[in-house]
């Protein structure tokens, strides 16, 4: 991998964002659900994020449901030019707090309604549509009627660019051939590297991979080892997993989300971390530890 900084930036669109951003998952309550402990404590991260100079920001209004959203329009509306706000639909709350599918025309068509009702817009700037065709991940399966429906959505001028969320290599190929697509979301990290040849595909063609979880699905053997790497380049693990996606590949775009101010500047500093390139290959390692 080249060492990259922070600095960088990347197309998303028709835009150009810092290739270090924020999620805002972690604002809501407990399971995304329900609202935050601290709701002052939530704005202020947000307010805090912008002023440090992010200006690319993941949500979705089936955080909470609807919550995460109004948090971020009553901290940061009017929205700062330069700021892309992504949302993601697809899915929807029970009242049980489950997580259930709603990629039907008439779904997708509310979903980017309450988007834009709760964030103040008149037109959403990326739409990631998420597939739940599987309930532990991607699985195969056509993705070309819900896609032309938000398509459709697009063609009205709601949104302006579309991604994809938690697809295959053929889905994206197959989203690819009905519409621009501007970037795709799915799990991605030192321990869980299915992507690796996608993300190096879309590099290619320009177009961003947004990986989340950063630290998700490592076993005990593979989380020593990222500690002890952290310890030599004096960092925390989640600053060197940030800076290992920021150095990967150019085209990836790192979303850490956090409910603190403190962690929020911590993983903002990974940033400036460029690890080298022994400590990358031990890293690189990690995924044939538990093997």
């Amino acid at each position: 991998m080249q060492p990259t900084s922070n600095e960088a930036t990347y197309a998303l669109g028709t835009k150009r964002v810092k290739r270090l951003g924020y999620g805002a998952m972690q604002l809501a309550g407990p399971g995304v659900f329900g609202p935050p402990r601290n709701r002052d404590a939530a704005l202020t991260v947000l307010r805090e994020a912008v002023a440090s100079g992010v200006n690319h920001i993941d949500t979705s209004d089936f955080y909470g449901p609807h919550i995460t959203n109004q948090l971020i329009r009553e901290a940061l509306s009017p929205y700062p030019d330069d700021l892309v706000l992504v949302t993601k639909i697809g899915a929807r709350r029970g009242e049980d707090a489950s997580w259930i599918r709603a990629d039907k025309a008439d779904e997708l068509t509310r979903a980017v309604e309450d988007n834009l009702r709760n964030l103040g817009l008149d037109v959403l700037d990326v739409v990631n549509l998420r597939i739940m065709f599987g309930v532990h991940g991607p699985e195969e399966g056509s993705i070309a009627e819900p896609l032309s429906a938000l398509r459709a959505l697009q063609q009205r001028g709601l949104v302006r660019h579309i991604g994809l969320s938690n697809v295959t290599a053929a889905q994206v190929q197959e989203g690819r051939g009905i519409c621009d697509i501007v970037c795709v979301q799915n799990q991605y990290n030192l321990a869980h590297r299915d992507d690796d040849a996608l993300i190096d595909a879309l590099a290619q063609d320009g177009i961003a991979y947004v990986p989340y979880f950063p630290l998700g699905g490592f076993s005990p053997l593979q989380s020593a080892t990222l500690t002890v790497v952290a310890q030599r380049v004096n960092a925390t693990p989640m600053q060197v997993a940030i800076a290992w996606l920021l150095q990967r590949s150019p085209n990836i775009l790192v979303i850490p989300g956090t409910s603190s101010v403190a962690h929020l500047r911590e993983n903002l500093t990974a940033g400036d971390l460029v690890l080298p390139e022994d400590e990358v290959r031990a890293l690189d390692n990690i995924i044939n530890e538990a093997e």
